[in-house]
């Protein structure tokens, strides 16, 4: 069975700068923003699920399926061809003959089997495990009761067989970052500091706080590709930093914040050149029920979410750069309720189930957050004086972008605010509250709910697409009475571009994240990136 995926309405904002007639030119340097950190805290992309250490992995690394962004939809990345057996649970992949690493080793079967038993080791605790959980076998390797893992078989050396849990498309998970195949023979301790991949470009230096260089690699195994010498990619968190060089020409292009983004839809010089697509993040404020007795309560949660006057925020704050939640799962999503309500703003009601659950007089809690403008510490002082109507204290406890996963992952917060990646594939992120879901992976909340594990994993063993997507709307809907988070909004992402740049693509998946080795630029761009 393979599951199809209906993402049109993600695209309906706006449409990529990838339909040009002129031949692509070949050279010339692009200076990309990375603007979620000051810094990449690795270049170990196993050991991180930040964006921000994405955009060094979209150049340097390659997973065995990778996004489709403007057919929507995952396709094999390193395979010449797949067979599928009847039952859709057997994938034979037949590895392509020209995929080389960047120190020289050929790409075999062995890779991708070190790769993933690398990610499937409890003990190295990587966020890629709970992709590769699919895989028969995998389970009972991470926990040391079986010496390899059951669902991988080496045919030859371009030859591997996947055998899945339960029927599916695989490539939802295959295609993540944190799933990237690291060459068999390369020390891993090195690839934090001098990363080795299939990509089409391969690591030349890295200056700490900021930036990472990468250079074409000539031995790519797509013909003709890259099209570019260079990439700067320019650790550049500020909104306003940002603005400024893109202004000034000092970089190619740009992700706008709401200020920015108001801003530029007014000048007529910049407004015919941004892009933008509803992307599948989720702002969100976890809950952590173990460390604050009064948000294990249900009714507690619910009232947080009334409290908050989640609609102003986006006109104010956000500029109306975001789609109100109303629960995990985004707009566009195939598993997505259209008949669902976010949680109404209504401070009595907050104030009733606070009574009801005990907590009349209140409780306070702090939220660990970045100074990320769009979901970080100015959208927590935001909600302040709107908890504190209902009798609730919340304190920020500011920390940097590049420490927010780790701190995440390890439980070390009351409640933290972040963006998650919640799509494009439903099964994968609802996983994400399945109580066998380690909390390192992504179960940042240690949510646990008999009634959700039911639904979850009836959705799982479903192979009948349109009874599976109404099984994961149905436990959709139960996390969002549940309330383990606060829904805030669905990202509206925008980048600003300049009218040199080309082959940018519309990803839902996170618009900031593109592929390095289909952009060119023309004839018109500076003399110091030609």
């Amino acid at each position: 069975m393979m599951r199809s995926l209906s993402l049109a309405a993600l695209l309906a904002l706006g449409t990529a700068a990838t339909a040009f007639a002129e031949t692509p030119r070949k050279g010339g340097t692009f200076n990309f923003t990375a603007p979620y950190g000051s810094a990449f805290s690795t270049l170990d992309i196993h050991g991180s699920p930040n964006i921000q250490e994405h955009f060094v992995t979209y150049a340097i690394h390659r997973s065995l399926y990778s996004w489709d962004s403007n057919n929507n939809k995952p396709v094999p990345e390193l395979a010449e061809k797949v067979d599928v057996s009847e039952d859709g649970s057997v994938y034979t992949f037949h590895l392509k003959k020209n995929a080389v690493f960047h120190h020289g080793k050929p790409l075999t079967a062995d890779d991708v089997i070190f790769t993933y038993k690398r990610l499937a080791d409890a003990k190295n605790a990587l966020p890629g495990a709970s992709y590769i959980n699919i895989i028969k076998g995998v389970a009972e390797f991470g926990k040391g009761e079986a010496t390899e893992i059951e669902g991988l078989k080496k045919i030859d050396d371009h030859t591997l067989e996947v055998t899945l849990n339960a029927a599916g498309n695989p490539g939802f998970n295959l295609m993540e970052s944190t799933t990237s195949i690291y060459p068999s023979d390369y020390p891993l301790d090195q690839q934090a500091i001098k990363p080795v991949g299939l990509g089409a470009f391969q690591f030349k230096e890295h200056v700490p706080g900021s930036q990472v260089v990468v250079e074409r690699f000539d031995k790519y195994y797509e013909e003709g590709k890259p099209y570019l010498d260079r990439v700067n990619i320019i650790v550049m968190p500020e909104g306003s930093a940002r603005d400024v060089a893109f202004r000034n020409k000092e970089v190619d292009v740009s992700v706008l914040g709401p200020v920015q983004y108001q801003a530029y839809q007014q000048d007529a010089a910049l407004k015919d050149h941004i892009l933008e697509v509803a992307e599948t993040f989720t702002r969100n404020v976890g809950f952590n029920t173990e460390a604050v007795p009064a948000l294990a309560d249900k009714r507690v949660r619910q009232a947080i979410n009334h409290a908050i006057n989640s609609d102003l925020i986006i006109e104010r704050l956000v500029k109306g750069k975001a789609v109100r939640a109303v629960s995990w799962l985004p707009k566009g999503s195939p598993a997505y309720d259209e008949s669902a309500q976010p949680y109404a703003y209504d401070p009595e009601k907050a104030k009733a189930l606070l009574k009801e659950a005990g907590y009349e007089n209140g409780f306070e809690f702090e939220v660990t957050a970045t100074p990320n403008e769009s979901w970080g510490v100015p959208i927590i002082e935001a909600i302040l004086p709107m908890l504190k109507q209902v009798g609730i204290t919340v304190k920020p406890k500011p920390i940097e972008s590049a420490a927010l996963g780790s701190t995440v992952q390890s439980g070390d917060f009351q409640a933290y605010m972040w963006s998650n990646l919640t799509g494009p594939d439903p099964l994968t992120s609802l996983r994400c509250f399945w109580s066998q879901t380690a909390q390192a992976a992504c179960n940042y909340t240690k949510f646990s709910n008999a009634e959700f594990d039911k639904l979850y994993e009836a959705a799982r063993a479903e192979t009948d697409e349109a009874k599976q997507m109404e099984l994961l709307k149905q436990a959709n809907n139960l996390l969002q009475e549940e309330a383990p988070v606060w829904f805030f909004n669905y990202n509206k992402a925008v980048m600003a571009y300049q009218p040199w740049v080309h082959g940018l693509a519309p990803n839902a998946t996170e618009l900031a994240l593109q592929d390095y080795d289909s952009i060119w630029i023309d004839d018109s761009a500076p003399d110091s990136r030609k």
